[in-house]
């Protein structure tokens, strides 16, 4: 697997503003010229969030939903039918839109996104209304579905569009996984912490099973960028604007081992006023000038993505931010000591 599939780019996180999916899908798959990604629209309502969405892509794995959230069940539920019947949908439109696009057999690369099994363990609960996380059990249950899952709809995502296929495995939860901060069934006591080589041993089964290039995306800050620099993962997906200096060795670490890093440059929603793309691209630049790496990285190594996903932008903003996005990795393929 191969770093260089995520590096020297822009791309999308994955949710976009709105509920057409023929007009989201368009706009992707017209703008993230390098790397399109399949759409998420969870204005749509239940099942067409992303634990909803997950929970479709994981085999033998069924989600029913109550008042405090999402819960394991036995059988197919509504809630499960309708997410099933959202990612078929998005897969329909994208592979018509795709051969529209006459981009059958052209060599561009398709993303897809899941969350990650911890996300799941820590948002989606058991019978009793305990997070799953709290039973090892269920969490090596829902790190096997996963990744089988996620293999099973690559392949179909591969036949459909004749693509290859990188997968961005969401992982908003991981920091509280691992400082046990997640609060449990009360309310008063919190989720015991999982230990790093457990974490580190179920996100590299996921992606072993997968079997094809992976990012880990945490956009909350706090994230654990020296632990995802030791797993198998391809490329590391943070917030620029929420890195701190404890983050900046692992970072430096990450790409002295060939790691791809995709910063999020370009906010979520739209700022008052509107930047320029140099004011954007700053922070990326001044990480690797902290760092002493030749500025040559910015476009062997860094990619450029939105720091999460659009779902809350307006569409006038999430169209901006491809913009902006695609501006500044140009600028820093073509010409970063200009910046």
């Amino acid at each position: 697997m191969s770093s260089r599939d995520f590096a020297g780019l822009a791309t999308g996180i994955g949710s976009w503003p709105g509920t057409d999916i023929a007009e989201a899908a368009a706009i992707v798959v017209g703008e993230f010229t390098d790397l399109a990604h399949l759409v998420e629209l969870p204005a749509r309502g239940l099942g067409a969030d992303m634990i909803g969405r997950t929970g479709a892509i994981m085999v033998d794995f069924e989600l029913d939903v109550r008042t405090s959230g999402y819960r394991v069940v036995p059988r197919p539920m509504l809630a499960g039918r309708r997410a099933t019947d959202f990612l078929t949908e998005d897969l329909d439109v994208f592979e018509e839109i795709w051969e529209v696009s006459g981009l059958r057999g052209s060599g561009r690369t398709i993303k897809v996104q899941a969350a990650g099994p911890f996300t799941m363990a820590a948002q989606v609960e058991l019978r009793h209304g305990h997070r799953a996380l709290t039973d090892r059990g269920a969490l090596r249950h829902i790190a096997e579905s996963l990744g089988e899952g996620v293999r099973l709809h690559c392949a179909e995502v591969t036949r459909r569009l004749g693509a290859e296929v990188v997968v961005q495995l969401d992982e908003p939860s991981l920091a509280a996984v691992l400082a046990g901060s997640l609060s449990g069934i009360t309310g008063l006591d919190s989720v015991r912490a999982v230990p790093e080589p457990d974490v580190l041993e179920l996100l590299d089964l996921v992606i072993e099973t997968i079997d094809l290039p992976v990012a880990v995306h945490c956009c909350d800050g706090g994230a654990p960028v020296d632990l995802l620099r030791r797993s198998r993962a391809a490329a590391v997906s943070v917030d620029a604007t929420a890195l701190r200096r404890t983050d900046f060795d692992g970072i430096g670490e990450l790409l002295q081992g060939g790691k791809t890093l995709m910063l999020g440059l370009i906010p979520s929603e739209a700022p008052v006023p509107t930047p320029h793309w140099r004011e954007l691209a700053q922070p990326g630049v001044t990480l690797i000038d902290r760092l002493g790496f030749d500025r040559s990285v910015l476009a062997a190594q860094i990619s450029v993505t939105p720091v999460c996903g659009l779902a809350g932008s307006t569409p006038e903003w999430a169209r901006s931010a491809v913009g902006l996005a695609r501006d500044i990795a140009d600028a820093f393929a073509d010409a970063p000591d200009s910046l």
